[in-house]
């Protein structure tokens, strides 16, 4: 049965291969590198977006002001250099000369302004809008309370962006290199606001990569940009990106020689591949969880979430369903987090606690009266796995009937961002090394959760102003012990990053954010 199953999967992928292939030009396979998306991008839009198969694309397809290195750390990209003034409240970006879009339009500092300007607005919905927040009046143009024209970024001529903004913030410079902070072509965008990042006849970038082909949940094809300013560091023609959500197609893909990097390759296989030596693990910061619709019941009663987090055994779901070396979380925050030269984590301890005999008191007590309950996730084996063991867990440990919808991503995050869900799985992965990353998305006045607590909020708000390391580190641990306290997540387990990797492919960058840059990758000659 197993024979019979894998030679029909890699039938399916010769297919995909043989369609790919019709009316488009033959490939130097020498100067031609692949990696497999695990997903069907939701949109381009940089400002739009959440999921990794995005950033990754967006990585290779547009850049910011900085690009990150392979040790973390932003380097001059869009921007050539920058002053920052001694008080760390004012940053003068200069652009790079001859700077232009692929369709061959220059990139100027307006339309900087113009980009984080619409990220920002109101109007615009972007999920991603607090990143910016930094900025002077960006929270308060946000939320209606200040105009366009008092938030802090100003082009002082064609090259040169001022920004302002309302307190130091060390880590704004690796801001600037997450995709929510990557320009947009005001010419472009204004024409189709809502379709201009799902076609790839009207995606216009200024990456190292530009889009020449989105079969939508098949394929994506890039080509080298050769109006990148630093094209001649890349080192490969075009990257072929087949998706597919099951994991045994991509591992099909790779072993054909389909594709030269898949992620999340099936927990069976582990064993087998690391004796072929294709398997490999790069640390990434991030944690797995399930976040409650606090106002929706029964989860609008924090003992009814309480008694639900603490009756699920993470090491059993790892052992059995998730493997691939994840680890239990008991918090939101993942280790490797390094805030006043201490691992955030080494002082946070056990935020929740598996204890089954008082999470059945805590239902009783609640006055809960045992109606079903639903949990959404998004189309995935994984995902779906852990929803059906999570769902046996709370059937045997509290007696409650659960129900598993699962939706396509675009649809999933959707539902989320409109509270349409009781419980539902999510992941977070740092955009930037630093806990506000992870504490500042329940602070959002827009999250998922709909949790709106004024005393959280508070805390955030002194985290970001406190200038001492130690009280910052103070406020951070009280504000997620509050989210705790409340009962908010459910953490299962941090993350960490799985590849199967052609031997030959080389040159690519894993970053602890999740993303894989391939501006420099290259597949050497066999």
């Amino acid at each position: 049965m197993k024979k019979i199953t894998s030679i029909t999967i890699l039938l399916l992928c010769l297919t995909w291969f043989i369609t790919g292939c019709d009316n488009e030009p033959k490939y130097n396979p020498d100067t031609t590198i692949s990696m497999a998306l695990s997903s069907e991008p939701s949109s381009l839009d940089p400002a739009m977006t959440y999921g990794l198969s995005e950033s990754t694309v967006e990585l290779a397809i547009f850049e910011g002001l900085t690009r990150l290195d392979e040790h973390n750390i932003p380097q001059p990209a869009l921007a050539e250099r920058w002053e920052i003034t001694p008080d760390g409240l004012t940053y003068t970006f200069h652009l790079r000369q001859n700077i232009k879009w692929t369709d061959g339009t220059p990139i100027t500092a307006h339309d900087f302004v113009y980009s984080w300007c619409r990220a920002l607005n109101p109007d615009t919905g972007c999920g991603n809008s607090y990143m910016l927040f930094n900025i002077l009046n960006a929270e308060e143009y946000n939320s209606g309370e200040a105009t366009e024209a008092e938030v802090g970024l100003k082009a002082l001529d064609d090259q040169t962006l001022q920004v302002t903004l309302k307190e130091p913030a060390a880590y704004f410079l690796n801001l600037t290199a997450f995709h929510a902070f990557y320009p947009v072509p005001k010419h472009i965008v204004d024409n189709a606001p809502d379709t201009w990042a799902s076609n790839s006849n009207t995606i216009i970038g200024c990456g190292p990569f530009k889009i020449i082909k989105w079969a939508h949940a098949s394929e994506i094809i890039l080509e080298r940009n050769e109006t990148y300013w630093n094209s001649e560091i890349v080192k490969s023609d075009h990257i072929k990106m087949p998706i597919s959500e099951s994991r045994s197609t991509r591992l099909t893909m790779l072993e054909s020689h389909l594709t030269d990097l898949i992620i999340d390759p099936p927990a069976a296989d582990e064993e087998r591949l690391t004796q072929m030596g294709l398997y490999k693990t790069t640390p990434m910061l991030g944690t797995s969880y399930y976040v409650f619709n606090v106002t929706k019941p029964p989860f609008d009663k924090v003992e009814v979430r309480k008694a639900f987090a603490m009756s699920i055994a993470r090491q059993d779901l790892i052992d059995k369903v998730i493997k691939n070396g994840k680890k239990p979380a008991y918090t939101f925050v993942p280790p490797g987090i390094t805030v006043d030269n201490k691992d955030f984590i080494s002082e946070s301890g056990h935020l929740i606690e598996e204890d089954v005999q008082q999470a059945q008191k805590l239902l009783k007590s609640s006055g809960y009266n045992g109606e079903p309950i639903t949990i959404l996730y998004n189309t995935s084996e994984v995902n779906k796995a852990i929803s059906e063991a999570i769902q046996a867990m709370w059937k045997t440990n509290l007696g409650v009937e659960v129900e598993l919808t699962n939706q396509e991503t675009k649809v999933f995050y959707d539902s989320r961002e409109h509270g349409q869900y009781q419980v539902a799985i999510a992941n977070w992965v740092a955009d930037f090394a630093d806990p506000v990353n992870f504490l500042d998305v329940f602070s959002d006045k827009t999250n998922d959760a709909q949790y709106h607590n004024p005393a959280y909020n508070q805390l955030m708000a002194l985290a970001h102003k406190e200038i001492n390391p130690h009280k910052r580190l103070e406020y951070l641990h009280q504000a997620e012990k509050m989210l705790f306290d409340d009962c908010v997540i459910i953490p299962l387990y941090y993350t960490n990053q799985v590849l199967v990797i052609n031997p030959a492919f080389k040159g690519y960058i894993c970053s602890p954010m999740g993303t894989i840059d391939l501006i420099k990758a290259y597949k050497e000659k066999q």
